[in-house]
């Protein structure tokens, strides 16, 4: 099984954007982890190139690094670690290059990155991208730079983002920040801070301006995406604190998605991440009601024992996930999840592992994101739990986990051939470059032979023929 199929934290990626023609100066632009911090990077993309900076793909060329960082795992840290010493090598012969650490790690590490190891000059948190320019000034006075100060209204609803790299195809929309949740183990709402929603209407004008620009899928954003709660007010734990009318004309996150198919039907909807806890039907409902919105829905549980669940405090059981699971496939009949596991989580035992693996048979996820438990610096877990499970046994309960979600995958893959399935475009089979690749509804990866006719973009009627345990293998409907 490929790494990338058990590891969602993505390597460092570079982007670049159009140019703007009078700007001098050059940005190489990095980013590590969730999606929500690919859809960071496309917004500071933005506030630099009004401040004289277009992108590059080439690092030796540019003025200004910045990598954005992911803290959500031991792995996404340690990558990161090595690129900047890669770069603190690069400014021995370039001296006014100026480095940067954005993101989730630039919040916890702030004072090694600075002070003890000297990495960098520059130091933002999430909320503070705004600040870059006056930032970067201070770099130019020969200073260290940071702001880190989480916000509890920043939502960048009014920054238009510069959209990187990719095909012009698929595209993410931001639309809620930060988490309430306090899982034990997850380091989220201490680098992201506390949950806030962006206004709806700025969600829809950014839709639209996306359909406009001949984009053809998008992506809503979130820590938590059905957290969504907008009442014209801050964040969503003061809502009880709204007056009468702001409670009579809130948005959830099922009016937000009903709002959105409607507004722009010619794009496809997709959603991410939901959390078991805060979602209702509501969803499935629209789900079903509108064709643009996918038949898939990323749903984490990070375990099947209810002992380890709240040891988590994931606020919800075993049987209320299974329940919520239940009834998505009686509302959305071919309904496809995936699925978050961390496995050897603090105390874990056999028996808890056993109901992990009997809860992933009982579910049958198209496909899943599974990781051995690493402690997060300053987390209630690392705080007040002992990380006593063995390497090894995490390593040999690990293993377990993805072959019988290989076995999983293989099977829901094989439920889909003989079919023909609406594929839409998104680039060209990295085995073969005459083929496509693309997706689904329900978000399974199918590859074709091309067509005269055919382009990026396209919704294309796609017979499956076979699969393997990851991807679709189809021709052209005619």
């Amino acid at each position: 099984m490929q790494e990338k199929y058990i590891d969602e934290t993505k390597q460092g990626e570079a982007f670049a954007i159009a140019e703007k023609p009078e700007n001098g100066k050059k940005l190489f632009l990095e980013s590590y982890g969730c999606q929500m911090n690919f859809s960071d990077s496309e917004i500071v993309a933005s506030i630099l190139n009004e401040q004289g900076y277009n992108t590059t793909l080439h690092v030796e060329e540019a003025d200004l690094i910045l990598l954005n960082t992911c803290s959500i795992r031991e792995k996404a840290e340690q990558t990161v670690r090595m690129r900047l010493s890669q770069f603190k090598n690069l400014k021995k012969e370039k001296p006014n290059i100026t480095v940067g650490v954005l993101g989730c790690m630039a919040e916890r590490l702030k004072t090694k990155f600075l002070e003890e190891e000297q990495l960098v000059d520059l130091v933002v948190g999430p909320d503070a991208y705004r600040d870059l320019p006056n930032l970067l000034k201070e770099t130019e006075d020969g200073r260290d730079a940071i702001n880190v100060i989480l916000s509890k209204e920043e939502t960048y609803a009014d920054i238009n983002p510069v959209r990187l790299g990719g095909s012009g195809v698929t595209a993410y929309v931001t639309i809620t920040r930060g988490c309430d949740n306090m899982c034990t183990f997850c380091v989220v709402p201490f680098t992201r801070g506390r949950e806030r929603s962006r206004d709806p209407h700025s969600i829809i004008e950014e839709c639209k301006e996306l359909a406009k620009n001949n984009y053809k899928e998008i992506t809503l954003l979130g820590q938590n995406v059905d957290s969504y709660l907008w009442y014209g007010g801050g964040p969503k734990k003061d809502f009880e604190k709204a007056t009468e009318m702001q409670k009579l004309t809130a948005v959830n996150f099922a009016q937000l998605l009903d709002m959105v198919a409607v507004a722009v039907p010619e794009l496809r909807i997709r959603f991410s991440t939901s959390n078991p806890h805060d979602m209702t039907e509501d969803v499935f409902h629209m789900i079903a009601k509108h064709d643009n919105i996918c038949n898939y829905v990323h749903l984490p549980v990070q375990s099947g024992s209810n002992r380890i669940l709240e040891k988590m405090n994931r606020q919800h059981t075993r049987e209320e996930y299974l329940a919520l699971i239940k009834k998505a496939k009686e509302i959305v009949p071919d309904i496809a999840f995936s699925q978050d596991m961390i496995i050897g989580f603090c105390g874990e035992t056999e028996e808890d592992h056993a109901q992990t693996l009997s809860l992933m048979k009982e579910v049958e996820y198209d496909y899943g994101y599974m990781f051995a438990y690493s402690e997060r610096p300053g987390t209630p877990a690392h705080k007040k739990m002992e990380d006593d499970i063995p390497a090894d046994v995490k390593q040999r309960r690990l293993a377990e986990v993805i072959a019988l979600q290989g076995e999983l995958s293989r099977k829901r893959m094989a439920s889909y051939v003989g079919k023909v399935h609406e594929i839409l475009i998104e680039g060209i089979s990295k085995k073969n470059k005459n083929q496509w690749k693309g997706r689904n509804s329900q978000n399974a990866v199918c590859v074709f032979d091309k067509m005269e006719g055919q382009k990026l973009g396209d919704i294309v009627s796609v017979f499956v023929h076979g699969n393997t345990q990851g991807t679709l293998l189809g021709e052209t409907v005619l």
